[in-house]
């Protein structure tokens, strides 16, 4: 995989005990966007709240990643009972300190806080109603209009105070994708995902403890706080329980008395969800549960169901480390090609490393990687990989394997090509720069230097990744996911 990036992770937490919380919200937080920072190196944030003062919230934001924004002392000064968090990379907006969130906006009723993962199709109309209301924005990013669209008082009467479902809703109705949510303002979070269900939320419970064994009752009472995070993957680190996804449309409340649905904004009637399928292939961390199954087996899937569309004699099977590896085992299991490793990674070799021309590119990948030669020397390898988008990687791969001895080298990828940008929130090159719209598969396998190449097909993908799914959309039928950047079909209108 090359020049692919996710957009943002998002987390939040709040205590359900006694205020003031004996919980580290602060540092649960963090904990939690350490496990997904594989979803924005650029930038992270943090917002706390006492959730006794709604114009009263603390904040930490910066540029790079959770470790070096966050210290013990600023972690410690984010006091609160619950708070939200963020990390990014840039789709919308440059990366710059401007566009760092959480975003935290005051309105008539005090601060809202919103961290987004994701980016709006029709930004551009979203931006000009905005600036037409006489509101100046600040920072180049879609995820600042969510935040000032939530200031428009919505149609319902607002007499008893503000009605933030209310907002939230009409927010859904003013853009129907894509955005994971995490909202706060005062003592309340809103965990809210697209009617689309375009990007992935989650919830898990914080279970109280009992020495170093957790209660064996998992009711209400045994639930010191609740978690919102993109993936599920980063429960584990704060010692939380996966609880559900959140559904397509819907708004999830998450309070000192509990979490509860509001509402399920719909979809126009017969359109299915639009989940980004390439969540499975390349951007979830594998150990994340997305509708209902692990991403790891899933992975599996997509690599037996490779072997099956495209056989190949050889003796080994490997892969680039690290991310494609679960597909390798698939396509070894399905073929009964023996998987044996043949490159090694060195892990202190940073992206930064890569240089503009070619030659320095071509010894960035040298440096990168390590030849295992004595496990294929003279042997045929199948190389599984999860995609090919510039394709400036796999070439020199392809020449460090044969200069190393290796007797053939067969490029198999577990995905289709991909031939279309994603504007929905996934940072993929321009169409002239993808290989797949500038090579034919032929031509491809010469540029690389490979015996043969071959990619999933879509029908593939689509069938490896529904075959597990246990969770069901709002009217338990319906699946659907976004193949967008493979086939050009988007689910919905782009105004742009």
């Amino acid at each position: 995989m090359d020049d692919l990036r996710e957009a943002c992770g998002v987390f939040g937490c709040i205590s359900t005990d006694k205020w003031p919380t004996q919980l580290d919200i602060a540092n649960i937080i963090c904990l939690g966007l350490v496990a997904l920072q594989h979803r924005g190196q650029e930038s992270a944030g943090i917002v706390t709240s006492s959730g006794l003062d709604a114009y009263k919230f603390q904040t930490h934001r910066g540029m790079g990643l959770v470790s070096q924004v966050f210290d013990e002392d600023t972690v410690t000064k984010l006091k609160g009972n619950l708070g939200i968090g963020h990390t990014r990379y840039s789709t919308a907006g440059f990366s710059e300190i401007v566009n760092c969130q959480p975003f935290v906006v005051e309105t008539l009723h005090g601060l809202i806080a919103v961290a987004h993962n994701g980016e709006l199709v029709n930004a551009n109309s979203l931006r000009q109603k905005v600036l037409k209301r006489g509101v100046g924005l600040s920072s180049g990013s879609d995820s600042e209009l969510i935040t000032q669209l939530l200031t428009i008082s919505p149609p319902e009467n607002e007499d008893d105070g503000p009605n933030w479902p209310a907002r939230i809703k009409q927010l859904m109705l003013e853009t129907s994708t894509s955005y994971s949510l995490a909202i706060m303002h005062k003592d309340k979070i809103y965990a809210v995902r697209d009617p689309y269900g375009n990007r992935p939320l989650c919830i898990g419970k914080l279970i109280k403890t009992s020495g170093d064994k957790e209660c064996e009752a998992c009711d209400g009472k045994d639930v010191e706080g609740w978690v919102v995070s993109s993936e599920s993957c980063s429960f584990q680190s704060i010692g939380a329980t996966y609880y559900r996804e959140v559904l397509p449309g819907e708004i999830v409340e998450l309070s000192k008395d509990g979490a509860h649905s509001v509402c399920i904004v719909s979809r126009p009637k017969e359109i299915r969800p639009a989940f980004c399928i390439f969540e499975y292939v390349y951007f979830a961390r594998p150990d994340s549960l997305l509708e209902g199954q692990m991403v790891y087996t899933v992975r599996q899937r997509c690599g037996e169901q490779l072997a099956r569309e495209s056989p190949v004699e050889a003796d080994i099977v490997s892969t680039v480390p690290e991310s494609a590896t679960p597909a390798a085992l698939g396509f070894s299991k399905q073929s009964g090609i023996p998987y044996v490793e043949v490159l090694i990674k060195n892990r202190y070799v940073g992206r930064t490393f890569i240089q503009p021309n070619v030659k320095l590119r071509q010894i960035g990948v040298a440096k990168k990687f390590g030849a295992l030669t004595e496990n294929f020397k003279g042997k045929r390898i199948v190389i599984v990989d999860d995609s090919i988008v510039r394709g400036n990687t796999m070439g020199p791969i392809v020449r460090l394997l044969k200069n190393a001895g290796a007797k053939e080298v067969h490029i198999r990828i577990a995905s289709p090509p991909i031939k279309h940008p994603c504007h929905m929130g996934i940072n993929i090159p321009t169409k002239e720069e993808l290989i797949a719209n500038k090579l034919t598969v032929e031509k491809l396998c010469s540029h690389l230097g490979a015996d043969s190449v071959v990619y999933l097909s879509v029908n593939g993908l689509v069938t490896a990744v529904q075959e597990g799914i246990t969770t069901k959309d709002k009217e338990g039928t319906k699946v659907g996911h976004c193949t967008a950047c493979l086939t050009g079909q988007y689910p919905v209108p782009l105004d742009w």
